[in-house]
């Protein structure tokens, strides 16, 4: 068969992608290990345990991400890499206009996202909105001759991709259709919600309680704290003997 590799293993890559993680769990933070917990739920765990040794070895050769699909390119035993392909819905621009509108109603998700972060509570927005942030499923094609699913060069660039939701939170919603670019760019541009805004109420509305003791809606309790008498000798300790006469003096005022 031409291009056919015929060797026990797959052949060795100079450059490729490698995880980071030689061991063990792939994947650092809460977005990346909701994906890969989808992931272990519904694919076969032995092609997965050789994907994650595809993945440290290096043998993917890139990975391209746009609106809805994945491609990428992995070294198998064929001197001709095998394509792969990972396909999810991207959303359309109506769902986003409304997602982003449901964003920024919510000062704190705002703030976090504004700031780059990606906030646990965002899944729960898109659910409430009937849409999901994670794939429930995976559309998923390798040119391989292997028919299980999904195939390690499959497996390996699934892994990869957690990884790159670590570096990138964004990605997450790149590809379900919103750049960090578009997505920033709306939120900038939409209207927050006030978070801090007061009622103002006109003082003469405020005559009979203003002067009222204790606390009321509009004028809280102050708290006041005491201050040892010697607090400033203690900070600025006085020359030679003056310390004893000066600590009773301070005491003295303390006390009248």
């Amino acid at each position: 068969m031409s291009g056919w590799y015929d060797g026990g293993g797959p052949i060795k890559v100079e450059n490729g992608l490698k995880a980071r993680t030689r061991r063990g769990s792939i994947g650092s933070t809460w977005w990346s290990r909701r994906f890969i917990d989808i992931l272990e739920r519904i694919c076969d765990k032995g092609r997965l345990s050789r994907g994650r040794a595809y993945a440290r070895q290096g043998q993917v050769l890139s990975i391209d991400l746009s609106a809805g699909e994945v491609r990428a390119a992995v070294q198998g035993s064929r001197r001709t890499p095998y394509e792969v392909v990972v396909r999810i819905e991207a959303y359309d621009e109506r769902r986003w206009t409304a997602v982003e509108e449901s964003i920024a109603a919510q000062a704190v998700y705002r703030a976090k996202l504004l700031a780059g972060e990606m906030p646990p509570e965002i899944e729960e927005l898109f659910a409430a909105m009937g849409l999901d942030l994670f794939p429930r499923d995976l559309d998923m094609d390798c040119s391989c001759p292997d028919w299980g699913f999904p195939c390690k060069h499959l497996s390996a660039v699934l892994y990869l991709l957690a990884e790159s939701f670590d570096d990138d939170p964004f990605l997450v919603l790149a590809w379900r259709g919103r750049t960090r670019e578009q997505l920033l760019g709306s939120l900038a541009d939409e209207p927050a919600a006030d978070v801090l805004s007061v009622p103002d109420v006109p003082f003469a509305d405020r005559l009979a309680d203003f002067y009222a003791p204790g606390a009321t809606a509009h004028r809280p309790e102050r708290r006041t704290a005491t201050a040892a008498p010697d607090l400033l000798l203690r900070v600025f300790p006085p020359p030679g003997d003056l310390a004893r006469p000066l600590t009773k003096a301070y005491q003295g005022f303390a006390d009248a």
